[in-house]
């Protein structure tokens, strides 16, 4: 296990003291961490219990650590999704990302062979994503992590076309996460908005940037999607049947069949099940899945590559889930992490 790079995609980061950014706006909704005992921290949304996060959400020593004891020798940093603000005055959004960004960013310059960084974006106001998204470049972050919608607004429409253009011609890297899952407002039991609110999520999103033809808007653009896709690979082939039979609905911005991009984005290998990970293997290509764990979190992958390497496949396949696709993914060569 050892001897294979493995590159983790898809982990989470916040700076340990994150300042009042509601009392410095004026307004209420913004994210602080409550360090309650040592090495313990909870996640408020104002006076609101959000999430309880350790030392390992903060601390760089921690992950390394950590990964350590796993055999993961590369993690890619993005800030954790409830942190995007996009509700927020677009300026105060900013505001936010900025500090998130350096924080990174900082990372990733005192342990250039252990992390990659992603940043955040004021995704409501294209003229300030792209600003953002330029200095993210000039500080070393290599790519950006978005929500699945933008305050309601999927990521096909125009009005974010300017951003998506961009990114492809800075040469940067896209992650798409889910968050502010639709029909939450069903689904207060259960842990549903995690369990299924999260994969459809990240369907609708697929599915929007190919029915408007995103990727032939930005046919270099280097997107990673989370969750192994979420529910997008089970039910691709009703997309394609619907795309065959109404094309009047369907094919209106695209004429492009929505199984002809299978292989045109990547996906996170975080699907918790071998018969899934074989099934978007074969779908998408092995070097479409990269390893992904959600790293800290307990809804993830707990062992890194676990179950990657319980497949009966060569080294050379687990090789390239574990490290190629992510390598390709992130425009990076394998000798700047060995």
């Amino acid at each position: 296990m050892a001897d294979l790079l493995s590159i983790d995609i898809h982990t989470h980061i916040l700076p340990e003291d994150i300042p009042d950014f509601g009392r410095r706006f004026g307004y209420r909704g913004f994210v602080h961490l409550d360090h309650h005992k040592p090495g313990c921290a909870r996640m408020m949304m104002d006076d609101k219990f959000f999430r309880e996060v350790q030392a390992n959400c903060w601390d760089p020593q921690v992950r390394i650590e950590e990964c350590d004891v796993h055999h993961c020798h590369v993690q890619v940093l993005s800030t954790v999704p409830v942190m995007f603000s996009y509700w927020a005055k677009p300026q105060d959004t900013l505001a936010l990302s900025e500090f998130l960004n350096d924080h990174i960013a900082g990372i990733v310059h005192r342990y250039p062979k252990r992390f990659v960084g992603l940043g955040t974006l004021p995704m409501q106001d294209a003229d300030l994503a792209i600003k953002e998204l330029e200095r993210c470049k000039r500080i070393g972050l290599e790519g950006i992590q978005i929500g699945t919608h933008i305050e309601g607004v999927n990521l096909g429409e125009p009005r974010l076309l300017p951003i998506f253009q961009a990114l492809e011609a800075q040469g940067m890297a896209l992650f798409v996460h889910p968050w502010d899952m639709m029909g939450k407002e069903r689904m207060d039991k259960y842990w549903l908005p995690w369990l299924v609110g999260m994969p459809a999520e990240t369907a609708l999103a697929i599915s929007s940037m190919i029915f408007s033809g995103l990727f032939e808007k930005c046919p270099k653009l280097r997107v990673a999607f989370a969750h192994g896709g979420g529910s997008f690979p089970a039910t691709v082939g009703r997309i394609q049947h619907g795309f065959e039979v109404r094309p009047d609905l369907c094919a209106v911005d695209n004429n492009v069949a929505p199984m002809d991009y299978l292989g045109r984005f990547w996906l996170d290998s975080l699907v918790h099940d071998p018969r899934m990970l074989e099934i978007v293997t074969d779908m998408f290509g092995a070097n479409r899945i990269a390893m992904g764990t959600d790293y800290p979190f307990p809804l993830g992958e707990l062992e890194p590559g676990a179950l990657i390497h319980s497949m009966p496949w060569t080294d050379e396949k687990k090789e390239m889930l574990l490290s190629g696709a992510a390598l390709e993914w992130l425009n990076a060569e394998r000798d700047r992490f060995v």
